[in-house]
């Protein structure tokens, strides 16, 4: 994999009282919703972070972005998009968790709250950690809707 990121397409509907429904071709378990659109979206931003924690949390895969098509996209802050790469990578073909703290010169414990999704940790750490997986951490800004 060349790349990864975690911009997920979503898809909007509006409902029969005038709420906007936003739902995940790629989390089919995640649905959020608000009387705006712009409501809706910036809501879409959360339950895709809330979304990706879990699977974290509970081991297992996160999937792909399915191509946007023109929809509208959804993406967690930059620290949960850098852990959920960082889980990705190490569940993929990445060094064992206990290589990876050796490495970094940390506990194999700090490795695990490096990728719970409710520790606070700092973007050079994960930067530092990814590059060890091999990957480099990339910053980028998106226009507000």
């Amino acid at each position: 994999m060349p790349e990864a990121h975690c911009t997920y397409p979503v898809n909007v509907e509006k409902d029969s009282d005038g709420q906007f429904l936003i739902t995940f071709p790629d989390f089919p378990e995640a649905a959020t919703g608000g009387e705006t659109l712009a409501e809706a979206l910036a809501e879409a931003n959360d339950c895709v972070e809330e979304a990706l924690a879990i699977r974290i949390v509970q081991g297992e895969d996160i999937p792909l972005p399915s191509a946007p098509s023109g929809l509208p996209v959804a993406f967690p802050g930059p620290v949960m998009e850098a852990k959920t790469v960082l889980y990705a990578a190490l569940r993929m073909d990445g060094p064992s968790r206990s290589d990876l703290a050796i490495a970094l010169g940390i506990s194999e414990r700090e490795v695990g709250r490096m990728l719970d999704p409710k520790q606070a940790t700092p973007i050079d750490r994960l930067e530092e950690a990814l590059f060890y997986c091999g990957w480099h951490l990339m910053v980028a800004a998106r226009r507000k809707r």
